[in-house]
């Protein structure tokens, strides 16, 4: 079911006690305001002056470009943003820094190419989040949903994903459905992880038969939600060519190196035996030439006394 044309996003308005009835006083331009609810129509950019007890603002098919963290942050009862049909290109850090009661956003069919790791840091009490159809979104950091922990609803589809971090959803533990279709998933080795987790999860893939790879080419039309197992026995145990040179070119490497290590040791080893022996052949010299040094005086010592012994007996 379509986070768009479902009826779970209408129960939440009811649930927040939402009505909606004409009124134009304190009523920005071109909009609509009611007890607690503005509606705008034709604007280029986001209203002035939107009532600071707004619960529910719909701001569908404008062409907004820009969602300001000033005036956005005023509205600190919000609790419902509708933006689709827009032009809004980016969501910058702390957008939503002042909404942190906001339950339900959709940034459907926008030019949404950037959102930042910190883009919904404070939205604690999210329940419906919806950038589906943003085409120009190629990639959403792993911290984005880091503190959005109340997550029900998701929707990822058709955007330009063609990547997502396990790490990115992980740790939702409340999120019941995630949409990922129409998205152009390149099913490589670097998806394993995400692509398991979709097998292990009960998180239910509303039209999980068009969650399909666009490539690498032998992984196409495979369901995403299928592909985990192939995705890991390719990966994790299977060699292609060029992983086999590459374990030759490491193996070469390693013998080189070994070789290159064993002739300088055995280098070293020679120069250290040949200093040993010579020093050691020194020491014998030298042994030698204090024996002969000694024996010389022996012998003149010897010498001295019987002169001394003969010089007495002529005496």
């Amino acid at each position: 079911m379509s986070l768009v044309t479902g009826r779970w996003p209408w129960w939440l308005l009811l649930s927040c006690g939402i009505g909606l009835v004409s009124g134009d006083d304190l009523c920005p331009k071109k909009c609509t305001c009611g007890l607690l609810g503005v509606v705008c129509t034709d604007l280029v950019e986001f209203p002035d002056n939107v009532p600071l007890s707004t619960r529910q603002l719909i701001l569908k098919e404008n062409r907004i470009t820009i969602l300001p963290a000033m005036s956005l942050g005023l509205l600190i009862d919000l609790i419902y943003l509708d933006c689709r049909f827009n032009k809004i290109t980016q969501i910058m850090d702390y957008t939503f820094i002042g909404v942190d009661k906001l339950m339900y956003l959709d940034l459907s069919f926008n030019n949404l190419s950037l959102i930042s790791p910190y883009g919904f840091s404070m939205l604690h009490h999210l329940v419906i989040l919806n950038i589906s159809h943003n085409p120009h979104l190629k990639e959403i950091n792993k911290y984005t949903f880091a503190n959005t922990t109340s997550l029900r609803h998701l929707d990822l589809s058709n955007t330009g994903l063609e990547f997502l971090d396990v790490h990115t959803i992980h740790h939702l533990s409340n999120l019941k459905s995630l949409h990922l279709k129409g998205n152009p998933w390149n099913c490589n080795c670097m998806l394993v992880e995400f692509s398991m987790y979709l097998i292990v999860t009960k998180i239910e893939y509303p039209e999980s038969e068009n969650i399909t790879c666009l490539g690498p080419i032998e992984m196409a039309g495979w369901p995403l939600t299928l592909v985990g197992n192939p995705l890991r026995y390719k990966c994790l145990t299977h060699l292609d060519r060029e992983d086999y040179a590459f374990l030759l070119m490491v193996g070469f490497c390693i013998f080189s190196g070994g070789t290159v290590a064993a002739w300088l040791t055995g280098v070293c080893a020679v120069l250290y035996e040949n200093f040993h022996r010579r020093a050691e052949d020194e020491e014998v010299e030298e042994e030698i030439e204090d024996e002969k040094h000694k024996r010389i005086r022996v012998f003149k010592c010897k010498d001295n006394r019987n002169f001394d012994a003969m010089n007495h007996h002529f005496v």
